[in-house]
């Protein structure tokens, strides 16, 4: 049963960052021993340990299966972190609600809304990021016909586009808001000529 728990046992970032100083520690150790060949290895393997304390790997993996459209996948690897505030780092906290409401949304889109919103709230450095996440909360926006909300949002979905990655989805849910508007109308009595 102990090794059972062990097992289920997520390692803290804490911990992370622990192994990869000693392990770097030990990489010069060796080179400055002369053990050039073993210490660039270790080198590498602490790096790679370091590395995983600024970006996890359990969501570089769901966002693997994200672009790949296989959202079970990315689910089950996201929910391998159970706690992510202990996890991951801070500045990771924004882009795993990012990630879960991208998920979420396929599944149930109205009920994804609170992740977006509180990847925005969280932060994050990636603008096109910001950007996917509000052009979500306008289409979620758009779904409740709340057309001034859904507005707002695409138009900051716009300024945070700065590398023009989302310029089709932009596009594509401006005209679907022009669509709303027709059926407005429609739905009232009154024709466009």
């Amino acid at each position: 049963m102990h090794a059972n728990f062990i097992v289920h046992k997520k390692m803290s970032n804490i911990v992370r960052l622990i192994i990869a100083c000693v392990v770097l520690g030990a990489a010069v150790a060796l080179c400055v021993f002369g053990f050039w060949g073993w210490g660039i290895l270790v080198l590498f393997l602490g790096g790679f340990v370091l590395l995983s304390y600024f970006f996890n790997e359990n969501m570089i993996i769901s966002q693997w299966f994200l672009r790949k459209d296989n959202s079970a996948k990315a689910e089950e690897w996201l929910l391998k972190i159970t706690d992510y505030e202990k996890q991951l780092n801070k500045s990771q906290w924004g882009y795993y609600n990012l990630l879960i409401g991208l998920v979420e949304s396929r599944k149930s889109p109205l009920k994804s809304e609170k992740y977006f919103k509180k990847s925005l709230s969280l932060g994050m450095k990636m603008s096109h990021n910001i950007a996917l996440a509000k052009l979500s909360l306008a289409g979620i926006a758009m779904a409740k016909r709340n057309k001034r909300e859904a507005q707002m949002y695409l138009q900051e979905a716009t300024k945070d586009d700065k590398n023009k990655l989302l310029t089709e989805q932009i596009k594509m849910m401006k005209a679907q808001m022009g669509q709303m508007d027709k059926q407005v109308v429609q739905q009232r009595g009154y024709r466009q000529f």
